[in-house]
């Protein structure tokens, strides 16, 4: 991989696509900043190498129309503070008097121009828009992962104006690394974690894994359906019915691969979709009629410790149930609680996934795992084996 390191720039622009989709509040403050903190190394390794960070990104979905709550303008601050450099900000992307603005950037100083989805051009792929960005710098660098997924002019189309003069950042680089750490991985036994509502949504990962696999740990929501298929009652929990014979084939495949499939023995139940709900323990496997499963009990992480904190590589996506409701978050606590103690043992770890990276930042524990993917979407595309338009412009 070529990455922002293997240039000297020599005072000229660099154009970033950095991932700056970061939360506010209603007083237009950044409220979660590791985005912006993880491309940080980014932005001083151009600098360092003598260039000039132009950096360029999407916030919120403006859908083509300048929408002022939704300008970049917001997270001049933070940039600033997490820098420790001056950062100048364009009300425009794309221009005669943006250009200008780019030409002139003085040293050590960062630029940042405005939301990239005030233009519908950009989420459309459009050739000409993306030749308008570019002239906005001598070089490009991709840096926003979370974003890879998309043939969307800023990611993939305007790689094309760059022909030996793009790389990755620090942030794309270590994820494809860390991903292929799972996906290539020589350290067995690997475990992978994949949790969530429904198996529907990650059926192209669990069939691109499996191969990959020695344990595979299904979780959440869509562990009922694979319950269900092996003949368990599963009163109202969420099950998907036209997939039950997925899941059969699911552990089939398994099977013969030698890939063993945990699924949960124990089961707490309530009698609605509420966190103050009536509750009960049952087996997963006998789940009475009007109770839906929304976690897993001690039981079931009892049986998952010794596979945990016997693995030499563990891949987390998807939580073990509804965590977000304090009397249902039991299992996920544990399971993050578990692969810290792995990682500390020397297990290399990766979390990934919107769900997963939550519950390690609710639990405290985001500092204790291997590594935190930032791209949802794009690990997930990653996971299932599909070439991501991002990566594959920079390669080309």
């Amino acid at each position: 991989m070529i990455t922002v390191n293997d240039f000297q720039f020599n005072g000229k622009r660099v154009l970033v696509r950095v991932d700056f989709n970061v939360p506010l509040d209603d007083d237009l403050r950044v409220t979660d900043d590791s985005r912006i903190r993880a491309t940080i190394p980014t932005i001083k390794a151009i600098v360092q190498n003598g260039g000039r960070p132009v950096l360029i990104s999407h916030l919120g979905r403006p859908e083509g129309e300048k929408v002022e709550k939704l300008s970049l303008r917001s997270t001049v601050s933070t940039i600033q503070s997490l820098s420790g450099m001056n950062v100048t900000f364009c009300d425009d992307c794309i221009g005669d008097e943006v250009v200008k603005m780019t030409k002139n950037i003085k040293e050590g100083e960062i630029m940042l121009l405005e939301n990239l989805r005030f233009y519908s051009e950009e989420t459309e792929g459009d050739l000409s828009f993306a030749e308008k960005l570019a002239a906005n710098g001598d070089f490009y660098i991709n840096d926003a992962f979370g974003t890879a997924h998309r043939a969307h002019a800023s990611t993939a189309v305007i790689a094309n104006f760059f022909e030996g003069k793009k790389a990755f950042g620090l942030v794309m680089a270590a994820e494809i690394e860390n991903v292929n750490k799972v996906l290539f991985s020589k350290e067995k036994p690997v475990t992978a974690i994949v949790g969530g509502a429904k198996v529907s949504s990650k059926l192209a990962i669990l069939e691109n894994l499996i191969s990959k696999l020695d344990h595979l740990i299904i979780a959440g929501g869509m562990a009922f359906t694979f319950i269900k298929a092996k003949g368990g009652q599963v009163g109202q929990s969420l099950v998907e019915d036209d997939f039950l014979e997925v899941a059969k084939s699911i552990m089939d495949l398994a099977e013969e691969k030698g890939v063993i499939i945990h699924l949960p023995i124990d089961s707490k139940n309530a009698d609605k979709f509420d966190n103050d709900a009536e509750s009960h323990f049952s087996s997963a496997y006998k789940i009475g009629d009007g109770w839906m499963g929304l976690d897993v009990g001690e039981d079931t992480i009892k049986e998952l410790e010794p596979v945990i904190m016997g693995s030499k590589t563990v891949l987390w996506n998807g939580p073990m149930g509804v965590f977000e409701f304090s009397n249902y978050e039991y299992g996920t606590k544990a399971m993050a609680e578990l692969i810290a103690r792995a990682t500390k043992k020397g297990t290399f770890s990766i979390v990934g996934g919107g769900d997963s990276v939550a519950a390690v930042k609710k639990f405290g524990m985001a500092d204790k795992v291997s590594y935190v993917s930032t791209g949802g979407g794009a690990m997930l595309e990653y996971l299932e084996g599909k070439t991501l338009p991002g990566i594959k412009a920079i390669l080309d």
